[in-house]
């Protein structure tokens, strides 16, 4: 990506939306909207001060909402373009109220409030679609009550949470344990400032609250109403600062988690949302779970599918050595249902289709290796290239020319073209930008010959 970002002939158009194309092979006529970061990407060097310095707090996105980000952010780590975005939607001083903290924090003089969508027109020979995809919502499927159970996580969820620049810092603590301890963080702070409040009462009288509310329950103050409020607020502080220590010794017997379930096929390979095999979930989940016990060698995995489609060279040795070396127990058979035991334990209901079975067994965090879905810009996108559509919403190709679309000069590859694992899309691209230079090669050649003449 570094590589791509500094060379000479590669321009980056980051942030930005086709808004029209025009024209044919070898002369299309590309409209570009360039939206506003409110940050000057020429100026920003991507130190990061002002994202550390900005009041507002929201869920990121890029973490699948499992962590927060600021205001004014950079979308991931060693992103190219080194730069920062601020947020329209959340930023204080874009929606009217006083703050610009970032601007005054920025040395560089980056951040440009009055920055605006820029329109440009390029001129291209070809055109590449590589919109990649979207993953398929588990809550369509409303026996693994995805959102219902804190600890029924997607597939790209839980490898947020495995990774070391994630909300968790690589650590597999489990969704619910993560709930509560935000809550228990929400109450101390609030048994703080109550404990502030008792302690200038105490300093006024010089006493302790607790030998003050036995003084006061015996009748000792009469109807003083100073003494009256400092009763009320001890009377409020008590049930909170049970409730924490409570709350703190629960939390104290928190662990990550160690007892992992991979339930495949979720959206795909099921006539009700989409009849086709996703391709590469098979080989993530075997991957996740070998890097979950490279985490934790205590960690054991069970993977639920109705078989397991190692497509690829090596793939079927990885399989088995996962198996052999990193606690994965492969389960053949269909997820029925998925329920909350104890300690909002996941409990999976399956049948076992070697036995002819049904089964169930309690986990500690539940995985959804769920669809590859076309994304969902690629009806508007396939619009406005005039390309077709395949009756899933991926790109149409030819089996004989899998990269070329139905409008010559246009070209795809990767998952908008057909779900398909990395080693696949990264050949695929290849054959997609040999195609795409040999039509901008014959159409600029035709044309130095046409000025020569």
């Amino acid at each position: 990506m570094l590589d791509v970002g500094r060379h000479p002939n590669i321009k980056l158009l980051a942030y930005s939306e086709v808004e029209k194309v025009e024209g044919e092979e070898g002369a299309f006529k590309v409209t570009i909207r360039r939206k506003a970061r409110y940050v000057d990407e020429d100026k920003c060097t991507g130190c990061g001060a002002c994202k550390e310095k900005c009041p507002t707090v929201v869920p990121d996105a890029f973490n699948e909402g499992l962590g927060t980000r600021k205001a004014i952010y950079s979308l991931f780590a060693q992103g190219i373009p080194s730069t920062h975005t601020i947020d329209p939607a959340h930023c204080r001083q874009l929606n009217g109220k006083k703050c610009g903290i970032c601007a005054k924090t920025c040395q560089a003089k980056a951040v440009n409030f009055d920055q605006k969508d820029r329109v440009v027109e390029i001129d291209v020979a070809s055109i590449i679609i590589a919109a990649g995809y979207d993953v398929f919502d588990p809550s369509r499927i409303s026996e693994y009550h995805y959102r219902d159970l804190p600890n029924v996580v997607t597939a790209i969820e839980f490898e947020r949470l495995l990774s070391a620049s994630g909300p968790t810092g690589g650590h597999l603590d489990r969704p619910s344990d993560r709930a509560f301890e935000a809550e228990l963080a929400e109450l101390g702070k609030k048994v703080e400032k109550a404990q502030k409040a008792l302690e200038k009462y105490e300093e006024k009288y010089g006493a302790s609250s607790s030998d003050f509310i036995m003084k006061y329950r015996s009748g000792d103050y009469g109807d003083d109403a100073d003494k009256a409020k400092w009763a009320e607020k001890f009377e409020e502080f008590l049930p909170m600062h049970e409730s924490l220590e409570a709350m703190k010794d629960k939390a104290s017997g928190f662990s990550v988690a160690k007892r992992l379930a991979f339930v495949q096929c979720v959206g795909s390979r099921d006539f009700r949302f989409y009849p086709f095999c996703s391709g590469y979930c098979c080989m993530h989940s075997i991957k996740e779970a070998i890097i979950a016990h490279e985490h934790g060698p205590e960690t054991t995995s069970t993977i639920f599918g109705m078989d397991i489609r190692a497509v690829g060279k090596g793939f079927e040795e990885y399989k088995i050595r996962g198996g052999n070396h990193s606690n994965i127990t492969y389960v053949r058979g269909r997820v029925a249902e998925i329920t909350e035991g104890q300690n909002h334990n996941p409990v999976i209901t399956y049948e076992d289709t070697r036995e002819r079975k049904v089964k169930s067994q309690e986990f500690d965090m539940v995985i959804l290796a769920t669809a590859c879905a076309p994304t969902k810009g690629i009806i508007e996108l396939s619009g406005k290239l005039g390309v077709e559509l395949d009756k899933y919403n991926f790109i149409k190709t030819s089996p004989i020319s899998p990269v070329d679309t139905s409008v010559p000069g246009v070209f795809v590859c990767g998952c908008a073209q057909a779900p398909m694992d990395v080693p696949e899309s990264v050949a695929q691209a290849s054959s997609a930008a040999a195609r795409a230079a040999e039509i901008a090669f014959h159409y600029y050649s035709e044309k130095e010959k046409a000025v020569a003449c």
